[in-house]
């Protein structure tokens, strides 16, 4: 088998138990899932005192691994987290669990940061709040709210406010941002 059947394989496979899981657990899976990814970025040497610092070493070691092509970031300076994942090895995946009916809602490189950010910054909490494929072109947008003490939880922020991506963004199926957008399915 070689690296690109290898890799469709283990999209295969983690694709069926995403799948699984996410109607075994009536759609609760999203809440357990942030840790899928996280041993490989924890066995790399990320560095960084801000959020843009731990983002920028993760994304060098993310695309020099080979797992995606490029990623583009964005911070609003307090809440927001945007990624931009180009030409991701798990694009693949998310298209076959998307094609069983469940709008995909684990994305190992967003956890591999949101892990970084932990670790280093001793962030509270965080979540990934959407994930919208572009599937013609390749490209994911993640977007992520980050906690940095338990004051900051509940805070709110305009989450498309001056965004590019904004108007595809909208016309997008999403698990969490917005109820309204649950209902574009």
């Amino acid at each position: 088998m070689d690296n690109k059947e290898s890799i469709q394989y283990g999209n295969e496979l983690l694709a069926r138990v995403e799948t699984l899981m996410y109607q075994e657990l009536s759609g609760m899976a999203y809440w357990k899932c942030e840790f899928v990814g996280t041993d490989f970025i924890r066995s790399q040497k990320i560095e960084g005192n801000t959020v843009d610092e731990i983002v920028e070493s993760c994304k060098k070691a993310i695309v020099a691994a080979g797992i995606v092509s490029d990623i583009e970031s964005k911070t609003d300076g307090s809440l927001l987290l945007k990624l931009k994942v180009h030409k991701c090895i798990h694009h693949e995946k998310e298209k076959l669990v998307k094609a069983e009916g469940v709008a995909p809602y684990i994305c190992p490189v967003a956890n591999m940061v949101l892990d970084q950010i932990h670790q280093k910054l001793k962030y509270q909490t965080s979540y990934l709040s959407k994930i919208a494929m572009n599937e013609k072109d390749g490209w994911c947008l993640l977007y992520m709210a980050l906690y940095k003490t338990h004051d900051d939880i509940g805070k709110v922020a305009d989450w498309l406010k001056d965004d590019p991506d904004a108007e595809w963004l909208k016309a997008q199926p999403s698990q969490i941002l917005a109820s309204e957008d649950r209902k574009k399915k």
